[in-house]
């Protein structure tokens, strides 16, 4: 599929996203066009696509504009798993363009990590009371559901999730717009529940369910767009540095930045690292295409190696564009901020280290 129509658009907003603007217009070019249910099934009027599809989309957004990217990102990770246990009437409203979902797990109590839930889940009826804050929602503001984490109805450590509409009577958005160093358009806020109402039919997945489908849905999709999204940043930087620098003279020795042979080497590596990077996403997804041995192990590689090098190619154009690169016209110091939360958006860089490690040592990942 071409995406760059939608890349152009993002790029044209991607200032004023950047200042903290939701990126509206693009969203909005992609609902209209189905792009939303890019990854629905066809039975319920979406594009049938797939995980490598959604992976193309935002590897592309991201090379213009990391937030909108990231919007994506959470929403194909909410909708893979409002595909398989959520209602047909929200499967086909995200296949119109008509519905923008995203996940609502962070909590300051478990922080990065986001498989356990300090929220509470109360049976009431034929509905449940859910109570909990959440320390950051993707699109809070914007998004029509949250995939909503809280423990158990019956109690146990274990996770349940539900499908909680945005207005939601007792879900509180924090009124702040976010204010981070990167990714400021893509609306990151906290939000908590007291005592807010759901039917029982909301609960995706059995009680108790909720870790399983975190490992097995969540984890997957959300850590192979998001080295995606990471692969975007590499892409948009090594085509932005090596313009500038090829663009740019030392006029008075009439030459370019680019014939000093330490500038191309930095560039080359620039270029090698973001193939690289490139090369194990694809691998990542031929892995889960085949449901190869090494699958789990390369999805939990692909977001750790890719912010490592986003924060490594990042840091190499910040150097290469110099003083420059300070400002905003030559478009990379918001890549650099941008980039730089993968390493910290859970599950971490360090995280993914640990459970990385006791995979090739053969040790329980719990």
């Amino acid at each position: 599929m071409d995406f760059d129509k939608y890349a152009q658009l993002a790029a044209a907003h991607a200032a004023d996203v950047d200042r903290g603007t939701f990126p509206t217009a693009t969203l909005k070019a992609l609902a209209d066009d189905g792009m939303l249910g890019l990854v629905s099934a066809k039975e319920v009027g979406g594009k049938g696509a797939g995980l490598a599809e959604a992976a193309a989309l935002v590897e592309r957004l991201a090379r213009e504009c990391g937030s909108t990217a990231m919007v994506m990102c959470m929403h194909f990770s909410a909708t893979a798993v409002i595909e398989a246990h959520g209602a047909l009437e929200t499967r086909k409203a995200i296949a119109a363009g008509k519905h923008l979902s995203t996940l609502a797990f962070s909590e300051v109590g478990s922080r990065s990590q986001f498989w356990v839930s300090l929220g509470t889940a109360q049976a009431d009826g034929d509905q449940v009371r859910l109570t909990g804050k959440k320390s950051f929602i993707t699109s809070a503001h914007h998004a029509d559901s949250y995939v909503w984490s809280s423990k158990p109805v019956a109690g146990s450590e274990l996770t349940t999730l539900w499908l909680v509409p945005r207005g939601t009577q007792g879900v509180q958005v924090a009124d702040a717009a976010f204010d981070g160093l990167g990714l400021r358009g893509n609306d990151s806020t906290p939000a908590m529940a007291e005592a807010a109402r759901v039917p029982v039919s909301a609960r995706l997945g059995e009680d108790g369910a909720g870790f399983g489908i975190m490992m097995g849905t969540v984890l997957p999709w959300f850590n192979v767009l998001s080295a995606n999204v990471s692969a975007g940043l590499m892409e948009g930087a090594v085509q932005r540095t090596a313009q500038h620098a090829g663009g740019t003279q030392f006029q008075h020795a009439s030459s370019a930045i680019a014939d000093l042979p330490t500038v191309r080497a930095f560039i080359a590596r620039m270029r090698i690292k973001t193939d690289q990077t490139k090369a194990l996403n694809a691998d990542t997804l031929v892995a889960m295409g085949s449901s190869r041995a090494d699958t789990m192990l390369r999805v939990l590689e692909s977001k750790a190696a890719a912010g490592e090098a986003a924060a490594e190619v990042l840091d190499l154009a910040m150097r290469v564009c110099g003083g420059a690169a300070f400002r905003k016209e030559v478009g990379v110091e918001r890549l650099f901020r941008d980039a730089r939360a993968a390493l910290v958006m859970g599950p971490t860089t360090d995280v993914l280290y640990d459970f990385i490690g006791k995979a090739v040592c053969g040790l329980p990942l719990f």
